[in-house]
């Protein structure tokens, strides 16, 4: 089954188009990165898929996830859990007194706080404790969100979106604001999760494209440069091209590494 099927998809922000003639595959099972620099529609292909934006009419435009062309938000988000760093700011404003355990169990409503009329069950709470457990953040269980660092926090709200054990997960740029040794360890979670559902990373860090994602969406300027298979894109001329600047790209036991010609 086809994750994310779009064709001839644009879209305009007071009358400027900053998706153009998009057409986009990602399959179930096809661990995906999509790459592209700062400002290159990477922000805006997320609220695509996450319903947040819907893109120009035309008879000729398709957009569908999961085969579907019209979704409840709500529904959604139990198939395709996505993960954005404003998710993560928007936690730490808005709830810094909710534990672990609460921002997981946040889920079963897509809320930022916890209310008695939610009602939640028994089961809530064990399908918490599983997830919390399949993460190994248990430790992380009675922990205030504002005692809690990037890195622990951002484990507590992928826990939040695996209560639902949707289908795929969608990461936008994971790692921002870890160090070294978080981020590795981060990446490392995310292979965990790779072996049971399907991973879309959007990224302009070459090093967050794990072992696993097998398949690559280049985009630059609002639309889509190239996708197909890591190997095939991952190279001197394309990403030189998408970056604007002359790089050379190595591989060492299936991780990627950039640095600059000039370096």
């Amino acid at each position: 089954m086809e994750i994310i099927r779009f064709e001839h998809v644009n879209v305009a922000y007071e009358n400027e188009n900053v998706l153009h003639d998009i057409h986009l595959s990602i399959k179930e099972g096809e661990h995906t990165a999509i790459l592209g620099a700062n400002g290159s529609g990477k922000s805006t292909l997320l609220k695509l898929f996450s319903n947040d934006l819907y893109p120009r009419y035309s008879d000729s435009m398709r957009k569908e996830i999961f085969g579907k062309t019209v979704w409840d938000i709500w529904e959604l988000k139990k198939h395709l859990g996505i993960i954005t760093n404003d998710l993560h700011y928007q936690f730490s404003e808005r709830a810094p007194d909710l534990s672990g355990f609460e921002v997981a169990l946040s889920g079963f409503f897509s809320s930022f706080h916890l209310y008695e009329h939610q009602g939640f069950k028994p089961e809530h709470t064990t399908k918490v404790e599983e997830v919390l457990a399949f993460l190994e953040i248990t430790h992380l269980r009675n922990k205030r969100i504002s005692e809690m660092s990037t890195g622990e926090l951002r484990k507590c709200i992928i826990a939040r979106a695996l209560v639902h054990n949707p289908k795929a997960m969608i990461l936008d740029e994971p790692t921002v604001g870890l160090d070294i040794k978080a981020q590795l360890g981060f990446v490392q979670l995310l292979r965990k999760i790779a072996q049971e559902r399907t991973i879309i990373l959007v990224t302009h860090h070459l090093e967050e494209i794990f072992e696993e994602i097998n398949h690559v969406v280049l985009i630059k300027q609002g639309s889509i440069y190239a996708q197909g298979p890591k190997e095939e894109l991952l190279n001197d001329v394309h990403l030189s091209y998408v970056f604007d600047i002359p790089l050379r790209v190595q591989c060492e036991k299936g991780r990627y590494f950039v640095q600059s010609i000039g370096d």
